[in-house]
């Protein structure tokens, strides 16, 4: 019974860790699409945030300082992808891809040039990771969305931007502004998701590490209906789907047989093509999602 409880316990703590990248990407996310900009590039966000956030610990000896790496380099990535959907109006789906292949192909391109190594960064020792400030950050995070969406008129203008936006210019409050704030508050969460993955449960950056983390916190997204506390649920149930993932990696389920790891490790990603196929559910998105807007 005390094993079992034992199992639990870490299953449930393991739960917690591996879904703080979903969280803070997922929040990214839902700030920017409530704007009414689909953030189809949350995958490079997250991929510079968590390069950023590796060398700037590496550079400073400082597992903070990775931290704020992380956010000004999501914030920059946002910056550049909103140039494009925001003030050129590109369509936001293919500007998104080609953040995500940007930021694919130019890690590997500056570790390369940094470090002389195109698959990963230095290994970062235990002092300069973060061991749970990641996992209480990502819920103050949460709450603090919540009320911002829910009680603030900056929440308001944000849910309106993403709903009807003439309405927002009709009284006075510049559209534009308010998509502008929505995803560069995205890219800098998005790159807290990042430095989640390298400065807390990693060691170091490596090549092409989200592993489709971004495209996930957007199934969560589209789970929690674009809601703050739905879509944290969504990002512990696919937090818990990884981490079983984990545990199960080895396990001998009959006789002296296990799983092929290769299926276990699918686990995540197939439940997230669950989600997005439409088995939970159709979700309503925004009304103005992906419009872009020309005056304000």
């Amino acid at each position: 019974m005390m094993e079992t409880l034992t199992v639990i316990l870490q299953v449930l703590e393991s739960t917690l860790r591996v879904s703080t990248p979903l969280l803070f990407a997922a929040l990214g996310g839902l700030l920017s699409e409530r704007a009414g900009v689909i953030n189809i590039a949350l995958e490079g966000m997250m991929l510079m945030g968590g390069f950023g956030a590796a060398m700037a610990a590496y550079s400073t000896q400082s597992p903070m300082m990775g931290a704020v790496g992380a956010v000004i380099a999501g914030v920059m990535i946002a910056l550049f992808y909103g140039v494009f959907v925001i003030e050129m109006r590109s369509n936001q789906i293919v500007a998104g891809t080609a953040i995500n292949l940007f930021a694919a192909g130019v890690t590997p391109f500056l570790l390369k040039i940094l470090y002389d190594s195109s698959t990963s960064g230095p290994s970062l020792p235990l002092e300069l990771r973060f061991s749970s400030a990641p996992v209480w950050w990502s819920w103050v995070c949460v709450l603090c969305i919540w009320a911002l969406m829910k009680f603030t008129p900056a929440g308001l203008w944000i849910r309106i931007a993403g709903e009807h936006p003439e309405a927002l210019d009709s009284a006075g409050v510049r559209v534009k502004r308010v998509r502008w704030v929505a995803l560069l508050l995205s890219g800098s969460l998005a790159g807290l998701g990042g430095a989640s993955l390298s400065i807390f449960l990693a060691s170091s950056f490596s090549r092409n590490m989200t592993s489709g983390r971004g495209f996930i916190a957007l199934a969560a997204l589209i789970f929690g209906k674009w809601k703050p506390i739905p879509t944290a649920m969504a990002c512990l149930l696919f937090g818990l789907f990884d981490a079983l993932q984990i545990r199960l990696q080895g396990v001998v389920l009959w006789g002296n047989e296990s799983v092929p790891v290769q299926f276990i490790q699918i686990l995540p990603y197939f439940v997230t093509i669950l989600v997005l196929a439409g088995v939970i559910g159709k979700a309503k998105a925004p009304t103005a999602l992906g419009q872009p807007f020309e005056h304000g």
